[in-house]
């Protein structure tokens, strides 16, 4: 069985990598009901106990999933779900952020109906609103653990000011934010080393950088029409020859050490220490299976040194999300 880790300083404990469920129901071209459920029992059996979803994810979608999933299992998994990005119609992008206390409470019970649950084991405020009190909504969070509707309280894309100010109001177990080879804010920020002096985990999201980092994507072209990756500007043209020399470097060192390319990344991710937890998503059984499989992979300090030196500050083209995307993002 996989190993677990503490979540935080909560008494919580997660397997070393997760599952995002996210692409499950949209974002990533058609999905399948069926086959997605196939994935997460494959998930289970290989030791995950720590599934990560969101109210936005396919407008509900994903969460009625991960309930289908839970039933007689329940008790053995760790559930994470998020509130506060607000999708307009479906089939656009369109997004707002509310973390007002009057949503954030309507937005869990909604969630607890979904999922077919009386507790949310880590309740993540999915993106912050500037112009919204930090406060009040960490005031709400506080008592929906008092009465006991969620057990942690957790934070994404945040700034060090505000887990600061939000871990001073209520104790926040874990923040997500995207974070892998091609994406090392958290590095630069000072947000990790917060969360390390507080003893906040990292949960790090897309830790395969959207599946670039895996080797297995050229260009945008085949992709459906509605793949998240075709209006991304890390893979637009312009930026794409350059980030795909990137990966040449992962494709090597993946050749010298007998495994593939999504490996080193996920294994470069765990290498930052035990208190971080990737949750790398997939469809498909046979990725699930070989990420699992980075959990095998020792890379040495030369083979760290060798990616660090790759993957230097300003090598990547690309912002991370379009316009819309970045709503929201203060790491």
């Amino acid at each position: 069985m996989m190993t677990q880790v503490a979540l935080g300083r909560t008494p919580i404990r997660v397997s070393r990598m997760g599952l995002g469920c996210m692409g499950m129901s949209e974002f990533y071209g058609p999905s399948d009901d069926t086959n997605s459920l196939n994935v997460l029992e494959r998930a289970f059996e290989l030791g995950v106990n720590f599934y990560d979803t969101a109210d936005m994810y396919g407008h509900g979608h994903n969460e009625k999933l991960i309930g289908r999933f839970l039933k007689g299992k329940r008790d053995r998994i760790v559930l994470a779900t998020k509130f506060g990005i607000v999708r307009k119609e479906k089939g656009t992008y369109e997004r707002t952020i509310d973390n007002s206390p009057a949503y954030l409470k309507k937005a869990c019970e909604d969630s607890l109906a979904r999922l077919g649950v009386d507790h949310i084991d880590l309740y993540y405020a999915h993106r912050l609103n500037p112009e919204q009190d930090l406060d009040a909504m960490m005031g709400e969070l506080s008592r929906l653990v008092e009465e006991g509707k969620i057990r942690a309280v957790g934070l994404s894309e945040v700034s060090v000011e505000q887990l600061r100010r939000a871990h001073a109001i209520h104790p926040v177990a874990a923040v997500q934010s995207e974070y892998s080879l091609w994406t090392r804010d958290i590095e630069e920020n000072g947000l990790l080393a917060t969360c390390r002096e507080l003893g906040v985990g990292f949960v790090p999201y897309s830790p395969l950088g959207r599946g670039f980092l895996t080797g297995t994507i050229t260009d945008t072209k085949e992709m459906d029409s509605g793949d998240f990756r075709r209006m991304s500007p890390r893979f637009e043209e312009e930026n794409l020859d350059r980030n795909l020399a990137l990966v040449a470097s992962v494709r090597e060192l993946a050749r010298e050490k007998q495994c593939t390319p999504a490996q080193i990344a996920l294994a470069w991710v765990m290498a930052r220490g035990e208190d971080i937890v990737p949750i790398p998503g997939t469809r498909r059984t046979r990725y699930l299976e070989d990420n699992a499989g980075a959990l095998e992979i020792i890379l040495e300090a030369s083979d760290l040194s060798f990616l660090d030196g790759i993957f230097v500050s300003g090598a990547v083209a690309g912002e991370r999300y379009p316009q819309e995307g970045m709503k929201g993002l203060s790491s």
